[in-house]
């Protein structure tokens, strides 16, 4: 139970150190997939128009051939009228063809993040093998590449090619049409297009930041673990994966290489551009501390925004059940990113540290480089380890000098709780707020 928030002067709330581990090199199939040449590739503009305040230009792009089947997308560039050329850009990687609602979610987009954005579709190609889609689809290819170990099978890597042609062809396009090449990208997509943004993160210096959204999967061998450990059985949603005998992971020196090859969590030590992580609490997907087996060892310019209420959609759900009708909270933190890495405008910074108290309290404390706005705890509590079902609620921290806070609170008596802290600030008008990690623990 909440007993007291209190500031504390001085406040030592950086992360315990702990020895590096270092990565081993990843291996060389997602490389080898990318640096293939692709003879069938090539775009065409096909329109320029204008949806409200933003002109657009429509393109037609074929990636690349992939086990004989040509990629083939949609990509619209979006870019808010009056504003000049940059060499910057957003790159949103999604699903689905370029139909009138993409044109007013591009023009949506563009406008609150004052800069130029894309979107690339058709991240996967899809439907494909007798209708398979999404997950079901890319369970398929891991089967297959466990039965061939051809390693251009797993369907992640034509995912990852198609952001990198997507760029290749903004490239081209910006520097023909509007006399400024763009080489430099702040990547986002959400779910497995998020885990695209990681792979493709890891192996193209032109992303100079991204946001990947509601994947929390990184370091796959410990998350399953911890999975069963939540929800006393893998999640239903990635029932594509265990119908398919993918989970629990194969122990073969194939199936072994294929979860390396596909996980992140391998290319770590690559991940030094600025990140921001967008979960929602309660999705079904994910362990609700997944994030802390990744977390300490992803290197560089980190932040992270949890939405609570909101499970996979990031569409946070009142008491009543009513859902947003747009993930309101993700859009504003990473439109406040976006300004912050295309301006130079400086970014807020938090440490924090989970501990216990000497009398047996939970104890968080946080330290931030500058005064928030709010400052809230999020917290919730469930008779299990799953928390999916559970209602997040919120008590708000005193700031104080604003600087140092510390949330002291009771075990529960019985069951389990969970929480974290986040801050509210501003980045020119657009609200943001930055988290800390989340923390489970049960009576004992």
């Amino acid at each position: 139970m909440l007993k007291k928030f209190r500031l504390i002067l001085p406040l030592l709330a950086a992360p315990l150190v702990q020895a590096k581990e270092v990565a081993p090199p990843p291996p060389p199939e997602l490389s080898a997939y990318l640096s293939r040449a692709e003879p069938a590739g090539k775009w065409e503009l096909v329109t320029k128009s204008a949806v409200g305040t933003c002109d657009y230009w429509h393109i037609k792009l074929t990636s690349q051939t992939w086990q004989g089947i040509p990629w083939e997308h949609d990509l619209v560039i979006f870019r808010p009228q009056g504003m000049a050329a940059t060499d910057k850009m957003v790159l949103l990687n999604e699903g689905g063809k370029f139909l009138p609602d993409k044109a007013m979610y591009g023009t949506l987009l563009a406008t609150k993040m004052q800069a130029p954005v894309a979107i690339v579709l058709g991240v996967p190609n899809q439907p494909l093998f007798n209708g398979k889609r999404e997950d079901d689809l890319i369970a398929e290819t891991f089967v297959r590449y466990l039965d061939t170990e051809d390693g251009t099978w797993p369907l992640l890597f034509p995912m990852v090619k198609t952001v990198v042609k997507a760029m290749d062809t903004i490239g081209e396009f910006t520097a023909k049409e509007w006399g400024t090449k763009t080489d430099k990208f702040l990547l986002t997509g959400a779910s497995k297009r998020g885990w695209t943004t990681w792979l493709t993160a890891s192996a193209d210096p032109r992303i100079m930041a991204i946001a990947p959204m509601v994947i929390d999967v990184l370091n796959i061998p410990a998350q399953l673990p911890l999975q069963l450990d939540r929800f006393g059985k893998p999640s239903e949603q990635i029932s594509p994966y265990t119908n398919r005998g993918l989970i629990p992971l194969g122990q073969t020196p194939a199936a072994k290489r294929l979860w390396t090859m596909v996980d992140p969590y391998t290319y770590r030590e690559r991940y030094t551009m600025p990140k921001l992580v967008l979960l929602g609490n309660n999705d079904p997907y994910w362990s609700p501390d997944a994030l802390n087996l990744y977390w300490d060892e992803t290197p560089g310019e980190k932040y992270i925004s949890y939405t609570a209420n909101a499970g996979h959609s990031l569409m946070a759900t009142d008491e009543q059940g009513k859902r947003e009708k747009l993930p309101t909270k993700a859009l504003d933190n990473i439109a406040a990113f976006v300004r912050s890495q295309f301006t130079g405008k400086p970014f807020p910074k938090l440490t924090w540290k989970h501990s216990d108290t000497a009398d047996g309290k939970l104890s968080l404390a946080i330290t931030a480089d500058r005064e928030p706005k709010q400052a809230r705890l999020w917290i919730a509590k469930s008779e299990t380890k799953d928390f999916r079902k559970a209602r997040w609620e919120s008590q708000p921290l005193e700031i104080g000098d604003g600087k140092s806070f510390t949330a002291t609170l009771s075990k529960p008596a019985s069951g389990f709780i969970s929480f974290y802290a986040d801050l509210g600030y501003n980045v020119d008008e657009i609200p943001l707020w930055l988290c800390t990690q989340l923390r489970l623990t049960g009576a004992n």
